[in-house]
């Protein structure tokens, strides 16, 4: 009983004090429900990406690791550019290989989210901006590289960064111009095929127009932005190393493509260009054994003389073959190119094995330099525990991947069809409304960045690990260039059947007039 002087407290339904308790936390739940609502197809699409995620990350401990990890997590010593190092070694400095793992794979879920966020901007629908990140979040081979401790997967984050800072505002501002640029140039630091995004980046910026001065002034602020990383590293390695270069590569990488067209009996070379044209057994083991493998001609010459002196045969021996048989370096090419578009994933006679990019059920070691004691060495080093795989899961994830688990060739076929013919819309000078005009810069953005990293990286050897860039560049075009024909085609049919109607009713006037 209350005292004297006292009211008692007047009871009130449960469902009546929650709603007088948390009217805010009600209103954003429905707001959340709401959003989950309109975008359930893009949010079961995370969810499914989270999951399989979670799967990889769980059934191979702490990492996986390819033969270049440690170039990456010890020196490289030249042989590829260190933009990844940093980052990795800052990460590792304050947790291990699991979480280097975990972020990557949380990089993958981010990418696609902007993805999406930039289609459903330049006007895209939900369901197609949706299926547009889906290779991203779904392809067993990009999964398979956020896994593993290789710089793939922030070479792709740093792309769409810069798209987006590029694309995100219909106007395209000074500052956005200078921090897109910066991106691109770390990209390169990161990935050195990279260095090709700098004209395509260009190029878009003089597409966009405003005035051909200003659209020429902007395009060399871009150039100008791309090169402060790319010249800041260059001077770095300089003053360590005394090499004003990204890395080695960008000297030798085209021998093994050459090396494995050439025809040696019959072309001119010196006696030391001689000496590493390779003989048809070892142009069969491909162009990335040539370059890499030993004991390749030029392996073994860099194993017995000087590096400026091989390097200096590589270049003389890369200019004969280009200018004297340039239609088999071309050919050999343009195969490796049409690979993208093929039904199934395979390995082809002289390319590097696909199995290397594959979910394995036990965990994989491979030589040189990803050894079972070079692993345990590392994981004892950085941390994580000792390498482990769990085993159901990770037979799940190889059945995944090798059943289809990964994005068509005819899909990325359909989107290259559709990315160029909406470039194509971007560099007529036709009228567009400005929807349609920001949909066709989009697309041209996307695709030409695409096409220019894919070829670039094609030049020197094909491998499945370099056409991951294409789920982020040539997929989110193809769906904005199918977006843009789509209005088109409409807006062509509105004006046929406006200008029909017209037609039908001058021609109705004079009967009128007669009846009147």
């Amino acid at each position: 009983m209350p005292s004297e002087g006292q009211l008692a407290p007047v009871a009130r339904p449960a469902g009546e004090q929650q709603s007088a308790v948390t009217p805010a936390a009600a209103g954003k739940r429905a707001r959340w429900s709401a959003a989950l609502r309109r975008h359930w197809l893009a949010a079961s699409l995370v969810t499914l990406g989270v999951l399989l995620r979670l799967m990889a990350q769980f059934a191979y401990r702490p990492a996986l690791f390819y033969i270049d990890s440690v170039k990456y997590l010890y020196d490289s010593q030249g042989n590829d550019p260190e933009g990844y190092k940093a980052p990795l070694r800052a990460i590792l400095a304050i947790a291990n290989l699991n979480a280097v793992a975990a972020l990557q794979h949380a990089a993958g879920i981010a990418i696609a989210l902007v993805i999406y966020r930039l289609l459903l901007r330049r006007g895209v629908p939900r369901w197609l901006a949706a299926l547009a990140m889906a290779p991203v979040l779904l392809d067993a081979y990009q999964l398979q590289q956020e896994q593993t401790i290789m710089p793939t997967t922030l070479s792709e984050a740093l792309l769409v960064a810069g798209f987006a800072v590029l694309l995100w505002r219909p106007r395209t501002t000074w500052r956005a111009i200078l921090v897109a640029g910066l991106i691109f140039g770390t990209a390169a630091t990161v990935w050195q095929a990279a260095e090709a995004l700098i004209i395509p980046a260009a190029v878009f910026l003089l597409v966009a127009g405003g005035g051909w001065r200003q659209a020429v002034r902007r395009a060399a602020a871009m150039v100008a932005a791309c090169a402060v990383p790319i010249l800041a590293y260059c001077a770095g390695s300089y003053v360590f190393t005394g090499n004003f270069f990204l890395s080695h590569s960008g000297v030798t990488s085209l021998y093994g493509r050459t090396a494995a067209a050439a025809d040696c009996a019959a072309i001119r070379l010196t006696p030391g260009e001689r000496r590493i044209c390779p003989d048809a057994q070892d142009q069969a083991m491909g162009s990335d054994w040539l370059q890499f493998g030993y004991p390749s001609p030029v392996q073994a010459d860099y194993r017995t003389l000087p590096r400026p002196e091989v390097d200096s045969l590589i270049t003389g021996f890369n200019r004969a073959v280009l200018t004297q048989q340039p239609g088999r370096v071309l050919g050999a090419y343009v195969r490796d190119v049409a690979k993208l578009y093929a039904v199934t994933r395979h390995t082809e006679p002289g390319d590097p094995p696909i199995s290397r990019w594959q979910f394995a059920r036990s965990f994989p070691y491979l030589t040189p330099h990803a050894t079972k004691p070079e692993v345990d060495a590392i994981t004892r080093q950085f941390g994580g525990g000792p390498p482990g795989v769990w085993r159901p899961v990770a037979s799940f994830l190889h059945a995944y991947q090798l059943d289809g688990g990964y994005t068509p060739g005819p899909l990325l076929a359909l989107c290259t069809l559709t990315g160029l013919a909406g470039s194509a819309v971007a560099l007529m000078r036709r009228r567009l409304d400005e929807s349609a005009r920001q949909l066709a810069l989009a697309t041209f953005l996307f695709f030409a960045m695409g096409a220019a990293i894919l070829l670039v990286s094609d030049v020197f050897v094909f491998s499945w690990r370099y056409q991951l860039q294409a789920l982020v560049t040539l997929v989110p075009a193809g769906v904005l260039g199918l977006t843009l024909l789509g209005r088109l085609v409409r807006s062509w049919r509105a004006a046929a059947l406006a200008g029909h109607a017209g037609r039908a009713g001058r021609a109705a006037a004079p009967e009128l007039a007669a009846d009147r």
